[in-house]
């Protein structure tokens, strides 16, 4: 089981499924593009606004599989991490056996990630405003204020801004998205032709990524298996661990 973890978190997110699901999946966790010990050889503005494409980070895997000797896996993404997951069912989906986003920002990462990421006007200023700790502060409390994140999400990007490391590092990844929007065709195209399991799991009171997300995206997908919990966006805990292992056990 590949795994791909949410904005501000690391690879280790999901070690809390090791012990309900350690005898079927041997779990690995990557740390992210700017998080961690994850960094580019060269890590200057002009190269961060090269975003990698889908195509390289899909060769990335598949060198590191080659690499751990591994054939057939399965993915798990969360929030920020379902675009990761998503990206590599929708290059290697000959490979993926099954394919699970939780908060799956994939499906409609919402006002705040196209703003920042796709659109050149809004990529510039963020770039302007990560060069302010202050700044900054002001774009979260207005984002919250339009409903664009809830509390829970302004508190999680937050965090991320205590240093102009963290700062460019925020920059930086909402910058590496900007190739990654999902193919809703060929990712709906290749989980059909490939018969991959698919799970989406939503939390009732997440406000960022709400169930209501998925409606359309779903119904092109008729044996997408839902689980909606009852969480807000943080929702990697024991309740998560128990959903997710009644389902694959």
């Amino acid at each position: 089981m590949l795994c791909f973890h949410g904005y501000g978190m690391h690879g280790k997110q999901f070690l809390s499924l090791e012990p309900a699901l350690g005898s079927k999946y041997t779990f690995i966790g990557f740390d992210l593009f700017f998080h961690k010990e994850t960094k580019l050889h060269n890590q200057s503005l002009a190269e961060v606004k090269k975003p990698i494409t889908k195509k390289a980070f899909a060769e990335l895997i598949a060198e590191f599989c080659a690499f751990e000797n591994i054939d057939r896996f399965s993915v798990i993404g969360y929030s920020m991490g379902s675009h990761f997951a998503t990206v590599v069912v929708e290059e290697m989906g000959n490979r993926v056996d099954e394919y699970i986003v939780a908060a799956p920002s994939s499906i409609n990462p919402g006002m705040l990630i196209r703003a920042f990421s796709k659109y050149n006007l809004g990529n510039k200023l963020l770039e302007r405003f990560t060069q302010s700790e202050k700044a900054l502060i002001n774009v979260l409390n207005f984002s919250k204020y339009l409903g664009w994140i809830d509390d829970v999400g302004r508190n999680i990007l937050y965090k991320e801004i205590d240093t102009s490391e963290l700062r460019f590092n925020l920059y930086a990844s909402f910058t590496y998205l900007r190739l990654f929007e999902t193919d809703e065709d060929k990712l709906i195209s290749t989980l059909i032709k490939q018969n991959i399991r698919s799970i989406f799991i939503f939390g009732k009171r997440d406000a960022m990524y709400p169930p209501r997300i998925g409606t359309k995206f779903l119904k092109k997908l008729n044996k997408a298996e839902v689980v909606i919990l009852d969480k807000d966006h943080e929702m990697i805990d024991k309740d998560f661990v128990a959903a997710l292992a009644g389902l694959l056990l």
